[in-house]
């Protein structure tokens, strides 16, 4: 028993910011940004929120897969940037799909989300619990980005995407995800708690509002993911009796083109087998590879019986891989 993705969908809002936008908040070039990250723009959200992308993109998945909504099982939402906290975002996708006897919930796990939504959907169709499940990923980073801060401005983006997995008999892949919390200042987002004193003090001496966006250490980022992700790809490998030649695909977080090519060049890979479309949505976190495996559908690209290697790397530190094959 193992899990296959049978339909995807993708939301990215409509107002894209391109690098010459970017120019006019900070210190920086077009030719700047796309030497050293890929990006050439970047969507963000105006009307749209992580929940309305979330749907958008869930219900575009399960339109693509030709199910029921009543036929989920269960709904995972990967997301770092939810409306609320209460209800979770999962239980609003449920809501407005109309999935009612989905078991919901969501998954903080930054740009490695997707790839630890997919292993738990595995280990739940592997022990009989479900048989049907809709994987979404959706933030909305604008809301947590620094548009002062050039290291990080220049990266990050907003969008969804969605996977519809459902149990059926075939070769099973072992994902393989691993973490590291003693790096884990790399690459922060602090919440208010950090800074809220609840006895003593008044509350607006003690709120820090920069402490409330993305940082990040960008060398030690890009020196992490260049080493662990052609780790974890070949553990993957070796872990499941797969050689690297019999993968057709090489689907990576959208992070850093640089990233990507520098993956490559490591396993000794043809950059043509690693799709980017880092280009157009910047940083996405764990949106980045269902809305690249979206991308890729739509286009052709996929065929039955073709191997896929998936692979995820941020903050926590966090980072995984999982084989998948098309069907």
């Amino acid at each position: 028993m193992t899990g296959y993705i049978i339909g995807t969908g993708a939301y990215a809002p409509s107002l894209a910011i391109d690098n010459h936008e970017i120019e006019k908040l900070v210190e920086t070039s077009d030719e700047w940004i796309r030497e050293r990250t890929g990006v050439v723009r970047r969507h963000i959200v105006g009307t749209e929120t992580t929940v309305s992308m979330a749907i958008e993109a869930g219900r575009r998945a399960v339109e693509d897969a030709g199910i029921a909504p009543e036929e989920i099982d269960l709904i995972l939402v990967s997301t770092i940037s939810p409306n609320a906290i209460l209800p979770c975002v999962a239980c609003r996708v449920q809501e407005a799909l109309g999935a009612v006897n989905a078991a919901c919930y969501d998954l903080s796990a930054a740009c490695t989300g997707f790839i630890l939504a997919y292993s738990t959907v595995l280990a739940y169709m592997a022990g009989g619990m479900i048989k049907t499940a809709l994987i979404v990923a959706s933030d909305s980073l604008s809301n947590l980005t620094n548009w002062e801060d050039r290291g990080t401005c220049i990266l990050f983006g907003d969008g969804a995407g969605a996977a519809v997995v459902r149990a059926g008999d075939g070769p099973f892949y072992l994902p393989v995800t691993h973490a590291d919390g003693s790096l884990g200042d790399s690459l922060t987002c602090r919440s208010r708690q950090d800074h809220h004193q609840v006895f003593g003090g008044s509350l607006a001496e003690t709120y820090d509002d920069a402490s409330y966006y993305i940082e990040m250490d960008g060398k030690a980022i890009f020196q992490f993911a260049v080493r662990k992700v052609p780790e974890v790809i070949r553990e993957t490998l070796q872990k499941n009796n797969v050689r690297q030649e019999e993968i057709d695909w090489f689907v990576l977080h959208q992070a850093n083109g640089r990233i990507i090519e520098s993956v490559a060049k490591r396993l000794g890979e043809p950059l043509e087998k690693f799709p980017m479309n880092v280009q157009e949505y910047g940083n996405t976190s764990s949106s980045s590879i269902p809305l690249l495996l979206d991308e890729m559908k739509k286009k052709g690209m996929l065929q039955p019986g073709q191997k896929l290697m998936l692979a995820g790397f941020g903050a926590g530190l966090l980072w995984g891989a999982a084989i998948l094959e098309w069907k």
